[in-house]
């Protein structure tokens, strides 16, 4: 299947998706999660979802809230980074570190998800997405451990499993890679461009200057599966 609509790609569109858990996701993709979480139930976890599909208007309004001190900003061993010191061109690179552009972020397909295992939660607790709730000591270890063994078994990896230079580790985020992988092959600088014609976050002349640093190290630099 091609993909011909690049509003699609970028988050502009809406595709059809039904839902799961009060999120939503592309029919395909819903179907082998909820195979993946009766699978996973069998061995006392409980995977639920976080977060799922992000149009890009919602990533737009992350960047906004990060950029204005709203929300905090951590580089990739997750320190916070006060952005106040910055040009706007380190802004704009701090913050891709946890937070895909607008236009790029692979929530916007419908594929991915981030999850957490429910059954490992105190009724206090909060959840965070933090590397260190899945490394060792942390409560989604057994879910991490559980992902990495299982996931390809029904259609899903850790784009994100390890640092690579771009993206911080997210040992939570999960692609439905028989539609993500043709997703993301089509996606192009001149589709992310162009969604962003409009937007104020950052001026014209840097993205362009940037927009295939961006593609390079953000979007195209990811884990393909789950080996090392």
């Amino acid at each position: 299947m091609s993909v011909t609509n690049a509003a699609l790609l970028t988050g502009l569109t809406r595709p059809v998706m039904q839902q799961v858990q009060s999120h939503w996701l592309q029919p395909a993709a819903a179907a082998a999660f909820c195979q993946m979480q009766q699978a996973a139930a069998t061995a006392g976890i409980s995977i639920s979802i976080a977060s799922s599909y992000r149009d890009f208007a919602s990533q737009t309004r992350i960047w906004q809230a990060k950029l204005n001190g709203q929300r905090p900003v951590f580089d990739a061993s997750g320190q916070q980074i006060a952005l106040g010191g910055l040009d706007e061109r380190g802004k704009l690179f701090a913050i891709l570190h946890f937070s895909a552009f607008p236009g790029t972020s692979r929530h916007h397909w419908g594929t991915d998800i981030d999850v957490f295992d429910q059954a490992a939660m105190p009724s206090d607790y909060q959840l965070q997405l933090d590397p260190r709730e899945y490394a060792s000591e942390g409560p989604f270890h057994r879910l991490a451990q559980w992902l990495e063994q299982n996931a390809t078994h029904f259609g899903f990896f850790l784009p994100y499993r390890k640092y690579l230079g771009g993206v911080a580790a997210e040992p939570w985020h999960l692609s439905y890679r028989p539609l993500a992988s043709k997703f993301m092959a089509e996606l192009t600088t001149q589709h992310v461009l162009a969604a962003n014609k409009n937007q104020q976050l950052f001026s014209k002349q840097l993205l362009e200057m940037v927009i295939e640093e961006i593609m390079q190290r953000y979007v195209l630099n990811i884990h393909e599966g789950n080996d090392e």
